[in-house]
């Protein structure tokens, strides 16, 4: 065994019996505590747990990737899962805070009070939960494989199981504390890589400063092989597909289920406003540090690796090639590494990154704990969503009204184990790149739940008929133009599988605002529930006329 397997495994497990400790120290013990950690988490630590849970293997290992091969193009991930934070703080967390329900099938249910539009929200919340899992295990899969020096398909079951196992035991509380360490982990991880390849190549131990240098540098280089620019705007797609892109993840993460029930788990709507601060800082250190990440990988690859012999390659080249994500062929025959002739996946860049900068085996051990950390956290994350749109929204309120609450734990943490060995199986041969995946998420996200959340925070006219036709047109219309662009080439302006929320939105606004208008309105009740939704919260109760403050604070 060599040094390095042995300092990435013993960094590795190191955390896993860390997240492992804190879920067993904070098991769910009542229903409240497995779906909303019992609504008592500090707003700065559920802004840790919010970053963790956002900072998918998707951000963590893929994007940077992404962003080195798409260059300018790949931004379009960074700016909308970014500026989504900022529409979702803004335009609808607080609300469905102040609603107080568990899930966001339940906030449509009780809403617009019907059953059937609570079973579709909860089908589309599995739907979507399920395709962004996939994504996560498919990047344990790469960590785990790299790690081991075995096939990605062998490590993607090994992340399966793990998942299972925490995600169903600690429920909603112990992960909200899990992602917290994890945070912490992923963050540390991959900001180490990118300061030291910031002074290796620049001088500066700033690399959100230093690596505007590189810019030059590579256009240069580019020109010189002939090849497009790095920086020049949508060379790898048309405008329309770039605005697309962005209005897709910007909606989804507006509208991620997994990602609004983290909102759930603060006291008030106030709480919920400063989580979303929080967590906008601790996503940004990630998500500024991702195009540095891309440029400096990029030029060690052109500057150290392109142009070598291929006798003379480093060694991290073949225990890349061995897991499947790196194909290096002599196709021109002259025995030298062209750049063109270097095929490097997407979802290994971060991972392979300490290793093409020689940065030693700490650090390489550090970014795979770091990688398992985001996949891990954002997959736990996703099954609770799985798992409580089932047990809770499904089992509960509509087949089981009666059911005990030991009898809802033991279902809900069973429909965990089920849909992590079902994503696994998938996970296995996945239908795409991570960030691919991810985007058909976050598509079906902007396609089905958006539209329905701001129409029904928003509009008081919203109505049972109009969100269930808006949630079915929308998941229908979305999940048609994925198959077209994906499988039959069908494109509207050159906008690819991964813009295709921007008509699903269209659509299912469309569709609930025009079936709402053509049926009877909600009941005075409920309108005047939804107008409440818009100011901060505060109750006055008859006897002494208390008023609760947006603050948990009381003045009589």
């Amino acid at each position: 065994m060599d040094t390095q397997f042995l300092v990435s495994l013993s960094i590795i497990l190191a955390t896993f019996a860390l997240y492992i400790g804190i879920a067993v120290y904070n098991k769910a013990k009542a229903t409240s505590d497995f779906y909303v950690a019992g609504r008592g988490v500090p707003p700065i630590f559920n802004g840790m747990a919010i970053g963790a849970d956002w900072m998918s293997a998707a951000s963590f290992i893929g994007m940077a990737g992404t962003i080195l091969l798409l260059g300018y193009d790949g931004l379009a991930y960074i700016m909308g899962w970014t500026g989504g934070y900022l529409l979702l703080t803004f335009l609808l967390a607080p609300q469905l805070r102040k609603y107080g329900r568990y899930t966001v099938p339940e906030f449509i249910g009780d809403r617009f009070d019907s059953h059937t539009a609570r079973v579709i929200a909860a089908i589309c919340t599995i739907i979507i939960s399920f395709t962004y899992s996939i994504g996560q295990l498919s990047g344990s899969g790469v960590v785990i494989g790299r790690l081991f020096e075995i096939d990605a398909k062998l490590g993607t079951m090994i992340g399966v199981v793990l998942i299972a196992f925490y995600a169903a035991f600690g429920g909603m509380k112990g992960i909200t504390w899990t992602q917290v360490a994890q945070y912490i982990i992923l963050i540390i991880a991959y900001l180490i890589p990118v300061i030291f390849m910031s002074l290796q190549i620049t001088g500066n131990p700033m690399p959100w400063l230093s690596y505007g240098e590189l810019v030059g540098k590579m256009g240069e280089l580019d020109r010189e092989l002939g090849i497009s620019e790095y920086f020049a705007p949508f060379t790898n797609g048309t405008k329309w597909q770039f605005l697309a892109l962005m209005f897709t993840l910007m909606c989804g993460t507006a509208g991620l289920p997994h990602v609004i029930v983290r909102f759930y788990t603060v006291s008030t709507m106030k709480a919920a406003r400063w989580s979303g601060a929080w967590a906008l800082l601790f996503i940004g250190l990630l998500y500024l540090s991702a195009p540095a990440y891309a440029a400096f990988s990029r030029f060690i690859l052109m500057t150290k690796v392109a142009g070598s012999k291929i006798s003379e390659l480093p060694a991290w080249t073949k225990t890349w090639v061995d897991t499947g994500k790196l194909q290096v062929a002599d196709t021109s025959g002259d025995g030298i590494l062209q750049w063109n002739e270097l095929i490097i996946s997407n979802d290994i860049v971060v991972m392979a990154t300490p290793e093409i900068a020689n940065l030693g085996v700490f650090v390489i051990g550090l970014v795979a704990a770091g990688a398992m950390a985001a996949a891990l956290s954002t997959a736990g994350g996703l099954m609770i969503a799985i798992s409580s749109s089932f047990a809770h929204d499904i089992y509960y309120r509509v087949m089981r009204p009666n059911s005990t609450e030991k009898n809802r734990l033991a279902v809900a943490r069973w429909s965990i184990v089920v849909a992590t060995l079902f994503a696994g199986l998938i996970a296995l041969n996945p239908p795409g790149a991570i960030t691919q995946i991810v985007a058909w998420a976050f598509a079906l996200a902007t396609g089905t739940f958006f539209p329905a959340l701001v129409l029904g925070v928003w509009w008081k006219r919203s109505n049972a008929k109009g969100v269930i036709a808006g949630l079915l047109v929308g998941l229908a219309v979305t999940l048609s133009y994925i198959f077209a662009a994906k499988y039959g080439g069908f494109t509207i302006l050159g906008i690819i599988d991964t813009g295709a929320g921007v008509f699903g939105a269209a659509a299912a606004f469309l569709a609930n605002i025009i079936v709402s208008l053509s049926t009877a309105a909600p009941s005075q009740k409920i309108q005047e529930e939804v107008i409440d939704l818009r100011y901060p919260e505060q109750m006055v109760y008859k006897d002494g006329e208390v008023w609760m403050n947006d603050d948990g604070s009381k003045t009589v």
